[in-house]
């Protein structure tokens, strides 16, 4: 087998330290590059268009142009881009707010270093990783909402759903139900429009809710 591509990462966060904590320990993963780190949001849109990072670590608490803000911006002018949202916030607004702007993955700043690696991985593969404690309330926030019945899906719809609610990207769900990628994004696609969801990421959260795959295995992501 190959060696894994090595992500570009670029870490947005407006204390110094948390910066350079970050930097030094992600530069030490062997698949992992630090492409830049920045003190703000308007820097950080500035960064991504210049840079073009795979992943992007972002606060959501920063003077100026916020987290939410900046990763609005973020999306929309590098959608493959994808952001990881690190914060000690854990309010149920910015959490909702960051998972409605395209936030990949919702990890609070006590997370460990293996689990900031194994979400820039995840990342990097297109898989959302949350905080358990992120996603239980995320998961209430879908209940009490209405949505489109699953039984609305076709039986190849429910199995891409299945699949994006255990976190697996385009390529993992294509090579087990024997498709092309851009067959998998079409499902995808109808997926989102049929049950009125912005992401994958709502995707995926919408499939726990309805008990597609257990809470506890769909946050077990592999290393």
């Amino acid at each position: 087998m190959g060696e894994a591509p090595v992500v570009r990462v670029l870490i947005v966060d407006d204390h110094n330290v948390v910066r350079q904590g970050l930097r030094f320990l992600l530069q030490h993963e062997p698949d992992i590059e630090v492409a830049g780190d920045c003190p703000d949001g308007e820097s950080a849109v500035r960064a991504v268009e210049r840079l073009v990072p795979g992943v992007v670590l972002l606060d959501l608490q920063m003077p100026g142009m916020d987290g939410i803000a900046a990763l609005r911006e973020i999306k929309a002018r590098s959608p493959a881009t994808q952001v990881i949202v690190l914060t000690s916030h854990q309010g149920d607004d910015l959490v909702f707010d960051a998972v409605r702007a395209g936030a990949t993955s919702y990890l609070l700043k006590t997370a460990g270093v293996e689990e900031v690696v194994r979400a820039v991985h995840a990342a990097a593969r297109g898989e959302s990783v949350l905080d358990p404690s992120v996603a239980a309330r995320v998961l209430q926030e879908m209940r009490n909402r209405q949505r489109a019945p699953v039984d609305e899906l076709s039986k190849r719809e429910v199995e891409v759903l299945r699949a994006l609610a255990r976190g697996r990207s385009n390529k993992e769900i294509a090579a087990a139900l024997g498709i092309g990628e851009e067959t998998v994004k079409t499902h995808v696609s109808n997926i989102l429009s049929k049950l009125h969801l912005a992401d994958r990421t709502q995707a995926a959260i919408y499939g726990l809710q309805k008990r597609l795959v257990p809470l506890d295995e769909a946050l077990e992501q592999p290393r």
